[in-house]
């Protein structure tokens, strides 16, 4: 299959050389990029008029929990920061089956994808008892949707009884997270370049498992090949629990399990002093950048100027919806830009710097080598607005920062994920919209009820 996109407007390439490129084409074949430039007169399956779209690389987001997306805008937890947070949503969560991770998982990836987003890395940790076969449910819904999935077998190991915070209906022994851990990466994950599906380890955080749990992790994982995953210096309250029970700050605790190293990348990661970035940087170990979330749970802001003059690797990230709100790459890169523009002033990251940690950056943080990128070689993963939208005027003077520095508010006209158009004029394309709607309503109502949440 050929799909030539014909004569755009503006390509915003996050190519190595920054390429904006003005009246090109893309041509995509395979669910590949075989070329971008003026190619000509060239014979394909199906030729779409571009001259009034600004294209943009897939974005790519580094860190959700796709199941929170039926716990948000719950009034009694708003003002809540995140320990108390938690224990109020794990009563919720313990109810959790097949139905409500497949149908938050069709709504939140849904969202994503309606804003231009094509890859999505999930950390899913709540595995209640007889909950049944939670990743193959999350797994069904992205190959509903068509987009790409990086889906965590997470974990946790210590409950309320143990000075956790979660009840004991939703932690597991070690025994039981590492065989599934193990049956869930033989099962899923597919290592090649343009996976629509991979699996990652991931314990929740330092104060959710135990330390033999999270070096057992990080042993298997490596075994497979396959990367790893967890929360990391997102509040103090973290930072002094660490301190207290393990003797250490966290990220010292995570050297002492094997949790570093360029196949590893942290959420939030906020509280990191100058030594432990440069830490960072020399092992390759990466952030996923979690703005809106940060700012919502009062959590801090992360040293993201910092990390990027060092190359500690950088993704951006929507985190689970029950603490941002909502899932949009969009509106992620807008909040991060004011964020940083009001704690460093000019040595902010610029809207374009924004766009790349969310195409790019991500793209390092997950090891996706051929994602993130408007090039030939890579996955055919893109998304178009119209530039002659009345809210455009004036903000097509600068495509590459615009996300940033004006922001998007709109759904995109187009997104292709491996070469096929799944949402049209912000319409997913391959479900049904009201149907979906209405069956996560419902689930909503019976998880709700089953909590005794009004």
């Amino acid at each position: 299959m050929k799909t030539l996109l014909q004569n755009a407007r503006c390509i915003v390439t996050c190519d190595d050389n920054d390429s904006i490129l003005r009246g090109a084409d893309v041509l995509m074949q395979d669910g590949v990029i075989a070329a971008v430039g003026k190619l000509g007169n060239i014979e394909a399956d199906e030729i779409v008029d571009a001259s009034r779209m600004i294209l943009y690389p897939g974005l790519i987001n580094t860190h959700h929990h796709l199941y929170q997306y039926f716990s948000r805008n719950l009034r009694h937890v708003q003002n809540l920061e995140l320990f108390d947070w938690l224990t109020a949503l794990y009563d919720i969560w313990a109810h959790l089956n097949e139905d409500t991770v497949r149908l938050s998982s069709l709504a939140g990836m849904g969202e994503l994808m309606k804003y231009g987003c094509t890859t999505c890395f999930d950390h899913h940790y709540v595995f209640p008892n007889g909950a049944g076969d939670l990743i193959a449910a999350q797994f069904e819904a992205a190959e509903s949707l068509g987009i790409r999935v990086v889906s965590s077998r997470g974990s946790m190991s210590l409950s309320r009884k143990d000075g956790g915070l979660p009840p004991d209906s939703v932690v597991q022994t070690m025994d039981e997270i590492l065989r599934d851990s193990r049956n869930a990466i033989e099962r899923y994950h597919d290592a090649s370049d343009y996976s629509m599906r991979q699996v990652v380890l991931a314990p929740c955080s330092p104060f959710s498992v135990t330390a033999d749990l999270m070096r057992e992790s990080a042993k298997l994982a490596r075994s497979y090949g396959v990367r790893l995953h967890t929360h990391l210096c997102e509040t103090m309250d973290e930072e002094r629990y660490t301190v207290s029970t393990r003797g250490m700050r966290p990220l010292a605790y995570m050297e002492t399990v094997d949790f570093v190293g360029s196949d590893v990348h942290y959420a939030h990661g906020i509280f990191f002093n100058d030594e432990e970035l440069k830490f960072l940087a020399d092992t390759g170990t990466g952030v996923a950048h979690c703005p809106c979330s940060n700012m919502k749970l009062s959590s801090g802001v992360a040293r993201i100027p910092d990390m990027l003059r060092l190359d500690v690797p950088v993704g951006l990230a929507v985190d689970g919806s029950a603490s941002n709100d909502a899932s949009n790459l969009m509106q992620e890169m807008r909040a991060a830009y004011l964020m940083h523009r009001l704690r460093y002033g000019a040595e902010a990251p610029t809207g374009y710097d924004l766009l790349k940690l969310a195409t790019r950056g991500s793209a390092q943080v997950l090891g996706r080598s051929k994602l993130g990128q408007i090039a030939p070689g890579f996955a055919a993963d893109m998304f178009a607005i119209r530039y002659d939208r009345l809210e455009m005027v004036g903000a097509e003077r600068d495509e590459a920062n615009l996300f940033g520095t004006v922001g998007y508010n709109q759904p995109a006209d187009a997104v292709w994920v491996a070469g096929k158009l799944t949402c049209k004029e912000g319409v997913l394309q391959n479900i049904d919209e009201d149907r979906t709607a209405a069956q996560s309503r419902a689930e909503i109502d019976r998880l709700l009820i089953s909590a005794a949440v009004s």
